[in-house]
């Protein structure tokens, strides 16, 4: 198991990072008896996902955590169209976990439908304290269709006294007003580089390891504020050698390495065949299930990290409206390989322009 599973905080009690007082504020919400639907926000990596399990488990008590994933393709009927629609869920006796957006242009059949029949068919022992049968805990909401968001405003409405839903999102100004005000939002706070260094301490002393401070500074300021990437960070420097010397050098993820080659192959050659080989490896990044934004923000440092500060602006610009593009459309690649070819062709007119 991974060390930011293994260590992962399982009760609201056991926080002691930036979040503490957010902790303590669910668990008085969830003492009173009338928990409301609730919307998680906040940085990637600050413990989104944490505090909802955790705030799940304290309404359901320890068997949220028996969990079982399931595969499953809904038939559903619109007029005289049958769509079907495949989605992978995490569920115990208490809650369903999903991320509707895995089903694309079609995550609002996911919100209106499969939401809905599965909210009918939650067994009525699985009441917990708070009188509602279960919870729905939906990620990454900020990537649903405004059709998608409006049908969850409608669930949320007409099953409000049957479950709960628990919405997870990086992002709060990308979901509607209507969803927003249904929920008690929840800012996630990212923790300082100091509460990073301490929880690379902490997990170093339950593993039985001797960190050094330097070691551990320079791992938390590498994940900048992300306590997903250091504990994944300091593992892999765990994996490459111990003991631990301060002047390590701090082991950066796979996925982020092949960015970088992917970013020199760019600036290598900039053609159709070259476009083409980059396709293939954006699939595998994809299909290895690293967000498309995520490789589309480290692709665009890497690039304007290694080209001349005149075209750096104009580098931006464009990184900065695929993002939007992608962020809005259904396909990333088409997205994330037009900003690519975009890049080719400014590169090459710049080359052209100062050495031809």
């Amino acid at each position: 198991m991974l060390w930011v599973d293994k260590h992962r905080p399982h009760a609201l009690d056991k926080f002691a990072h930036a979040n503490v007082s957010t902790a303590e504020h669910l668990k008085r919400l969830v003492a009173d008896g009338d928990c409301p639907h609730l919307l998680f926000y906040g940085v990637s990596g600050a413990g989104k996902k944490t505090l909802a399990l955790a705030v799940l488990r304290e309404i359901f008590g320890p068997g949220v955590e028996k969990v079982k994933v399931e595969g499953k393709t809904w038939k559903i009927e619109q007029g005289e169209r049958k769509i079907e629609v495949e989605l992978t869920t995490m569920s115990s006796n208490y809650h369903v976990e999903m991320n509707p957006s895995d089903a694309g242009n079609k995550d609002r059949y996911v919100v209106q439908e499969v939401i809905k029949e599965m909210a009918k068919s939650r067994p009525i022992d699985a009441a917990g304290n708070q009188g509602f049968k279960g919870a729905f805990y939906l990620t990454l909401v900020d990537n649903l269709s405004k059709e998608a968001q409006h049908g969850l405003r409608r669930t949320m409405e007409k099953y409000s006294q049957a479950c709960r839903l628990v919405l997870v999102c990086n992002s709060v100004s990308k979901v509607l007003d209507a969803v927003r005000s249904r929920c008690l939002p929840i800012r996630v706070a990212a923790p300082s580089t100091t509460e990073v260094e301490a929880l690379l301490h902490d997990v170093a002393k339950r593993e039985k390891l001797t960190l050094p401070p330097e070691l551990a500074g320079r791992v938390a300021a590498h994940s900048e504020r992300n306590m997903r990437r250091a504990l994944l960070s300091l593992e892999a420097c765990r994996a490459h050698q111990y003991p631990f010397t301060p002047d390590q050098v701090v082991q950066g993820t796979d996925w982020e390495a092949y960015v970088a080659q992917i970013a020199n192959e760019i600036l290598q050659e900039q053609s159709p065949k070259r476009l083409l080989q980059i396709r293939g490896r954006l699939y595998e990044l994809l299909v290895n299930c690293i967000p498309p934004e995520l490789i589309m923000k480290k692709l665009a440092r890497e690039l304007c990290r290694k080209i001349d500060v005149e075209l750096k602006h104009e580098v931006a610009k464009h990184a900065a409206f695929f993002e939007r593009r992608l962020a809005e459309g259904s396909k990333a690649i088409i997205h994330m390989e037009a900003f690519i070819a975009k890049f080719m062709a400014v590169y090459k007119k710049y080359i052209i322009a100062s050495f031809g």
